[in-house]
């Protein structure tokens, strides 16, 4: 037997947890192989964390029925879903899903993006529908499968208790009366489930377990566990009338009080049934099934038949289904009451059932949906993983081959840079050569420069004028903001080093005018001739010192204007002192200023 061929159903009660485990037959049916009943011990009443009670016991049961965690089957107590039986008029197949869905709309007390609901066609679909819906808050779902996934378990189906007992029932039993009655007592409320020949009613009364608890919690002044305590022990139906009561004062006592109970519970059965018959057009029932853990308080049976004058048994959802033989029978016996939403869900798994309803999260519907396509998923996985393959094959033969011609390539690199070294070398020397030549033309060009600046200061000099020293003016060289702009930033570096080099920018000149010579060129009267520029007229010699004097200062301006005039030298050339008087000669100095600064 396979793992994935077991079944695994949970029934989530209000104050206990039933979890069995079956396996399929070849017959078609199900046999029960483990099953464990754990009771959570709640008190309605406290602020004690129910979710948390539900892992513990279920992680207990597990442990204890030897069940280990997989897939469930859940149903949730009829009194947290909201169910409503409503009739369509005759519409075409096609329409049913919209209708449906706007009576949902109209009918369900919640707003409908808030629930988890689900609806079902009951009866042959002539005529009129009969429409079951099913709808619960989806925050109980979300809280309830936390509490069942934290223990391991994972649901993928939810069905609601009432409808599976009812699809357990109509497996075991295929002959039934044309009316059968259903009542499973539970601990909050009682669970009414009409069964006739095609169709199904159900409907919930607040009147259950609990309601005896409380009334033995009042009668004796106890607390919740102990009255629940006092009614496992003492409980059954007092038979009331002119019975003599039990001997025992407290077992009197809870007898009355159940028998209370059990009197306001056949009113609420017998208002059930009139209004069955009267608003759902049903049949009287002829036959009732007790299922429940409340349903089996001693004379409970008895109680209901002589009251409602109708037959009264207990259901059991083994009629069909096998047990196996490592199960006592004493044992399923006394569990058999409260089996029967396990054995519907089971039921679920293995066949098609009347009533099929399921609310399970849309979310947890896409899960499953996934993990059902997840062989084709990894189909797709490993025919990505062997492309994958064949192309790292396919680039593991090529990176070779890469690597067999870088190797080529280096061993060719290498050679290529060996010659790279060598002509660096070379590039050295041509460099340490060229510069040596570029010094040798600058000293040159110096010496050029000079003889030519020397012709002309020379070509510029009037008769009577001699020149008795020349000195350069240095500086260093500093380039222009026009220059520093126009250039990048290698070529601005190269002008830093540049403008360290010394220049000259200018020549310092100290000379004399001899007056004899003169006076001998104004008593000739030919005037000499100054290089782009006339010589001064001075025809007659003037017998006074002033006259004398403003003709040389006008001879020496005629030298300084024809040094502007010449291509080395600037226009800022100027006279720096006036010829001083003497004896025989007159005393000059002048700065003449180079249009381009020359280095040194």
């Amino acid at each position: 037997m396979f793992k994935s061929e077991r079944i695994l159903a949970l029934d989530v009660g209000a104050s206990g947890l039933k979890l069995a485990e079956f396996v399929p037959l070849k017959s078609g049916g199900v046999e029960l192989v483990r099953y464990a009943v754990g009771a959570l011990d709640l008190d309605p009443h406290s602020d004690e964390d129910r979710h948390a009670r539900i892992t513990s016991t279920l992680q207990a049961m597990l442990a204890e029925a030897g069940v280990k965690p997989g897939p469930v089957l859940v149903s949730v107590a009829g009194q947290s879903v909201f169910s409503k039986f409503v009739k369509l008029p005759p519409t075409d197949r096609e329409k049913i899903q919209q209708i449906v869905q706007f009576e949902a709309q109209q009918n369900v007390p919640f707003p409908i993006d808030e629930v988890v609901w689900d609806y079902q066609l009951i009866g042959p679909g002539v005529g009129e529908l009969d429409v079951m819906l099913a709808a619960i808050k989806a925050d109980i779902i979300q809280q309830l499968f936390a509490c069942i996934e934290a223990a391991g378990l994972e649901p993928e189906l939810v069905d609601v208790a009432p409808m599976a007992l009812y699809n357990a029932t109509r497996y075991n039993y295929g002959e039934l009366p044309a009316c059968a009655l259903v009542v499973d007592m539970g601990a909050r409320s009682t669970d009414l489930i009409f069964i006739e020949q095609g169709r199904v009613f159900n409907r919930s009364i607040p009147v259950a377990g609990n309601a005896i608890t409380q009334q033995i919690m009042q009668e004796f002044t106890l607390s919740f566990a102990d009255a629940e305590e006092m009614k496992k022990a003492h409980a059954f139906v007092a038979f009331g009338g002119a019975y003599e009561g039990h001997k025992s004062e407290v077992v009197d006592k809870v007898s009355k009080s159940v028998r209370s109970v059990m009197t306001r519970m056949h009113a609420e059965i017998v208002r059930s049934i009139n209004f069955y018959r009267g608003q759902q057009s049903g049949e009287a029932p002829s036959l009732v099934l007790l299922a429940g853990g409340t349903s089996i308080i001693s004379y409970t049976d008895t109680f209901l038949k002589e009251k409602l004058n109708i037959e009264v048994d207990y259901l059991n959802p083994f009629t069909n289904v096998a047990v196996n033989a490592a199960i006592p029978a004493e044992q399923i016996g006394r569990s058999a009451h409260v089996m029967g939403q396990v054995v519907g869900l089971a039921l679920r798994r293995r066949m098609p059932c009347p009533i099929e309803i399921n609310l399970l999260p849309p979310v947890k519907v896409a899960e499953r949906a996934f993990r059902r396509k997840q062989p084709m998923f990894v189909m797709a996985m490993l025919g990505v993983i062997l492309t994958v393959a064949v192309w790292a094959i396919y680039f593991s033969k090529m990176a070779q081959l890469a690597h067999a011609r870088s190797q080529t390539l280096s061993a060719y690199v290498e050679t290529l840079a060996a010659i790279e070294t060598r002509l660096q070398g070379q590039e050295s020397r041509v460099k340490s050569i060229q510069n040596k030549l570029d010094k040798l033309q600058n000293l040159a060009r110096l010496r050029t420069q000079w003889l030519e600046m020397v012709d002309q200061i020379r070509a510029c000099m009037p008769e009577g004028m001699v020149l008795v020293w020349l000195r350069p003016e240095r500086a260093a060289g500093v380039a222009s903001a026009d220059e520093a702009e126009n250039v990048g930033a290698p070529a601005r570096a190269s002008m830093r080093v540049a403008a360290s080099v010394p220049e000259m920018r200018a020549l310092e000149v100290k000379g004399f005018i001899y007056r004899d010579k003169l006076e001998s060129a104004a008593a000739v009267g030919t005037p000499q001739p100054v290089a782009g520029a006339n010589a001064p007229a001075s025809a007659v010699i003037a017998s006074t010192n002033e006259t004398r004097k403003v003709e040389e200062q006008n001879l020496i301006r005629a030298f300084r204007d024809a040094l502007r005039e010449k291509p080395l030298f600037s226009n800022k050339t100027e006279v720096v002192s006036a010829p001083a008087p003497g004896e025989f000669a007159q005393e000059f100095e002048m700065r003449i200023v180079l249009k381009h600064p020359l280095r040194l």
